[in-house]
């Protein structure tokens, strides 16, 4: 079947940075009514081509023609009024804000004299929202939302725009089954409606149940464009990094030590009577559905949520973490779902983010820090990870998705923890940088180092783990061995079925 003419054309598009060319001569075409996977490595050049497409970025060389026309935008506000609107993978929204004036923020809907229609902005507020299936008032403030719901937000933000090219930045990144569900039903009729979609992400089964076509960036270069139905993951795969992977979950086996951490009985913010044991050298995955209790349980062990009853034991002794601080002081460290709010100073450099909670290793006395030891360090994190990066001084902020993961994690093994707690780990990272982070966690198991590996990722954690704990509604619903575990016992529990319900 032959594509209509594209509504959005981007030709031969140039960008460079001091010490890096991010674009160099990409291209993309948008069809109406048809959803356009982009997809590439962290570091391709995906957010920087829409960036440059909605103005943020001047490019340096190459054409946009929209609907026919050559275009140039001054900003995403003008985009937007032209139709072309960008759902962003960092949520831009006003925590205390309603729903309906977020939505709404800047083009507030005014009478004659200037006073805003309130009723008129909640109704269609509201009509917004139901379309997309969520169930709270407009009225409500997006602070006392969840990620995943005010990811819902900006979506509603987006559709209130009524644009005709839409792009999903990792739209599904927080959201639920139910709210993606509900996602993919609005772009089915996005796409009847005859909107172009360009739809961006690393989740390779999104690609292939919701996309019609698919274009391939690498190193900043356009690739190919190819209608999905003549791809598989594979050859999918093989075009974004530029070779096979042969493996996708390389987890290896090796003889486990004593036991390093116990954790009995231990109840607080959102869990409730957990017990659980870790030994050296072994990855332990928790798994189970949003909202199950999995981050609470993580954060009451390394003391950011409180505890009302229960030990956590390291090596023998209790350790009574009222703070990260006091958590990383005994040997845990946490390294966050929530890299941007909660890992990483975005403003920082690579290296003042890397040594930011293992300062105290590079003081003598405590007092005068030993600057040459500290790059040295930096500088060989950097290097193990792979880490690709101008210099140790480049903004972190300014690096792709999986090399601030990369910092995230060396940030966190700076401290020398006895145990690792890895949430989400790969969350919006591509398949090639996955693959390195998977074979880093390895190493780390070699090394005798405790792990436990938080992922809604089903595959990684059959792939990766040694044993597996499946949490519902804040308490263990199951504990398999890695040999015995499968997707489908995974999910009974992780919907509340007791391990004798669940299918040997």
């Amino acid at each position: 079947m032959s594509h209509p003419h594209p509504i959005l054309q981007l030709s031969g598009i140039d960008k460079a940075f001091p010490g890096v060319k991010a674009l160099d001569n990409a291209c993309l075409k948008i069809y109406p009514g048809r959803v356009m996977a982009l997809v590439g490595e962290n570091g391709a050049g995906k957010s920087t081509l829409m960036k440059v497409l909605t103005g943020i970025y001047d490019k340096d060389a190459g054409y946009i023609h929209y609907e026919g026309q050559p275009v140039s935008f001054d900003g995403p506000r003008h985009s937007q009024e032209a139709g072309i609107s960008i759902i962003h993978q960092e949520l831009y929204l006003v925590p205390e804000l309603t729903i309906a004036e977020n939505i709404y923020l800047g083009r507030e809907k005014t009478n004659i004299f200037g006073g805003i229609k309130w009723w008129e902005m909640y109704n269609d507020a509201d009509a917004l929202l139901i379309r997309l299936s969520v169930s709270h008032d407009s009225r409500m403030l997006v602070g006392e939302l969840s990620i995943g719901e005010q990811q819902m937000v900006e979506i509603a933000k987006a559709l209130s725009f009524k644009s005709k090219v839409i792009i999903m930045d990792e739209p599904t990144d927080a959201l639920t089954d139910n709210e993606t569900e509900s996602l993919f039903r609005v772009i089915n009729e996005l796409r009847d409606e005859g909107c172009g979609i360009i739809y961006i992400s690393h989740r390779l089964k999104e690609i292939f149940e919701i996309c019609d076509d698919v274009t391939v960036l690498r190193d900043g270069k356009f690739i190919g464009e190819r209608p999905v139905a003549e791809l598989d993951e594979d050859t999918l795969i093989e075009m974004m990094v530029g070779r096979r992977l042969d493996e996708q979950y390389p987890r290896i086996d090796i003889q486990h030590g004593d036991t390093c951490l116990e954790v009995k009985k231990l109840t607080g913010s959102g869990i409730h009577d957990i017990s659980f044991s870790l030994t050296r050298g072994e990855i332990l995955g928790i798994s189970g559905l949003m909202g199950a209790g999995r981050t609470e349980l993580m954060k009451v062990i390394y003391g950011a949520l409180p505890r009302t009853s229960g030990d956590v034991i390291l090596n023998g002794k209790t350790v009574n973490a009222v703070s990260p601080q006091d958590a990383l002081a005994h040997g845990i460290a946490y390294i966050s779902e929530d890299r941007k709010g909660d890992g990483l100073v975005l403003g920082l450099s690579v290296k003042e983010n890397m040594t930011l909670c293992a300062l105290s290793h590079f003081t003598q006395y405590g007092l005068q820090l030993n600057h040459r030891d500290e790059i040295t360090t930096v500088e060989d994190f950097i290097r193990l990870f792979n880490i690709k990066t101008p210099t140790r001084d480049q903004i972190i902020g300014n690096l792709s998705g999986g090399n601030q993961q990369k910092v995230a994690i060396a940030k966190g093994l700076m401290t020398k923890p006895k145990v690792l707690i890895l949430d989400e780990p790969t969350r919006g990272v591509d398949v090639g940088a996955k693959k390195e982070i998977y074979e880093l966690i390895n190493q780390f198991k070699a090394d005798g180092m405790s792990i436990i590996l938080v992922s809604s990722e089903m595959p990684e954690v059959l792939g990766m783990s040694d044993r597996i704990l499946v949490m519902h509604e804040g308490r263990i619903s199951g504990e398999f061995m890695a040999q015995d575990a499968a997707q489908e016992k995974l999910m009974a529990c992780a919907v509340g079925k007791k391990i004798s319900e669940v299918a040997p």
